[in-house]
């Protein structure tokens, strides 16, 4: 008794799957479809496979096999036929993940522009899909192109968005013959709910200020309004374009991205202790000590590293813009980034397409993915929890009056 009371059932069966090979998992995914579908096609007859009943209605004829494509791999499906009528698990078969749908229909476009057959079959034996069928995959792209651009053009008046991030990612496309790269802007935004939503996509061939401001002014044409802090890398264009189309917002610099810039002056052994040293400066409990701190970092590094001093004495009015608001706030902005956790996702599925065959594939591909992490949020715990925010003790109403009070006061001394 004592011996099977100090296993644990869910860590042991936990511990199974994590080690398990891509056949057992197919097995166990494999079975228990199977059982779904015999309860269901239970249900329809209104008795038990080979049970004799008075309540029957319908009776089993006989299986049809369909292939199912999972994340595990293509899983051989028998599904019960009835002798009137039919039954066909739509739950299963035809809703799939939008971010899967993109990257097989990024195959078949590639497949269709010429793209060599050897290299499908790789992208396709990633994806753990057996065969392509092109009329299937076509249908498949159409269908989610709608749903990529209704997501891309959606309303934004619905709610404030206070805080925003923005970014953009390198791509490689094949154009006029030729491999380009071009650039995706992406913008995330907090909600009034304090939850995150991904705002807008779009593909640009530079990064430069026209490509930026464009965006942006297609971003407020469809509502996007009360902004008050933008949160970005230090690109010249970007910067611009900000002050440009969302006139009252103030800019912050992102400080991963300042990071990587700073770490450059210094020799490769004394990056860590450098990156602690900055990181110090953003756990403040105020703004006094924030800037205090700030001195002190500075004044520590130019004893060893002047010229990462002066680079970090330069940026100090973009890396101190957070402290203007309550640290209620800074906190939850500085302890999880959702841009930086977004760019991985959307690598690692481009990663597997590798160069796009064009721009639309590109659209197609990061908007499923841009969509479904919006929808994770959605319905996930929200990212800022506004409720709860105080500061000195107020009340989340009183805290946004001191925040949109702080904001104007630093509007009115610039």
């Amino acid at each position: 008794m004592a011996a099977s009371e100090s296993v644990n059932p869910v860590d042991l069966l936990r511990e199974q799957i994590a080690g398990a090979s891509p056949d057992m998992l197919q097995a166990m995914i494999k079975t228990f479809a199977q059982a779904v579908m015999s309860a269901e096609a239970d249900v329809i007859c209104g008795a038990g496979y080979g049970q004799r009943s008075d309540e029957r209605v319908n009776s089993r004829n006989g299986y049809r096999q369909r292939e199912w494509d999972t994340r595990a791999g293509t899983i051989d499906l028998a599904i019960p036929k009835l002798r009137q009528g039919s039954y066909f698990p739509d739950w299963l078969l035809t809703h799939r993940r939008r971010a899967e749908q993109a990257l097989v229909s990024v195959v078949a476009t590639s497949y269709l522009l010429g793209v060599s057959t050897r290299r499908v079959e790789k992208l396709v034996e990633q994806l753990g899909v057996r065969q392509l069928s092109k009329s299937q995959v076509s249908e498949m792209a159409a269908h989610l192109d709608v749903q990529v651009e209704a997501f891309r053009n959606r309303p934004l008046d619905a709610a404030h968005y206070t805080f925003v991030w923005m970014d953009a990612l390198t791509m490689k496309v094949r154009e006029h013959g030729r491999t380009v790269n071009v650039h995706a802007l992406i913008a995330v935004g907090v909600n009034a709910d304090g939850g995150r939503e991904v705002l807008g996509l779009d593909v640009a061939s530079d990064e430069d200020g026209a490509g930026w401001l464009a965006f942006l002014r297609s971003l407020t044409a469809r509502g996007l309004s009360g902004v008050r802090l933008v949160i970005s890398d230090a690109h010249a264009g970007l910067v611009q374009a900000i002050g440009a189309a969302l006139p009252g917002a103030s800019w912050q610099r992102c400080r991963t991205h300042y990071l990587r810039n700073l770490l450059t002056k210094v020799p490769k052994s004394a990056q860590p202790w450098i990156a602690t040293l900055v990181r110090t400066i953003f756990d403040q409990p105020d703004a006094d000590a924030v800037r205090a701190q700030f001195d002190r970092v500075m004044t520590t590094i130019e004893a060893k590293f002047p010229a990462a001093s002066e680079h970090l004495d330069a940026a100090r009015d973009d890396l101190l813009a957070f402290a203007t608001f309550p640290r209620e706030i800074w906190r939850q902005i500085w302890s999880n980034n959702p841009q930086e956790r977004l760019n991985k996702e959307i690598r690692h599925r481009t990663d597997v397409v590798g160069i796009f065959p064009n721009r639309p594939a590109i659209i197609r591909l990061v908007g499923a993915v841009l969509a479904e992490q919006t929808d994770e949020w959605t319905e996930g715990r929200r990212y800022m929890d506004l409720r709860r925010v105080s500061y000195r003790g107020q009340s989340h109403s009183v805290m946004m009056v001191m925040v949109r009070t702080a904001w104007n006061r630093t509007a009115n001394l610039s």
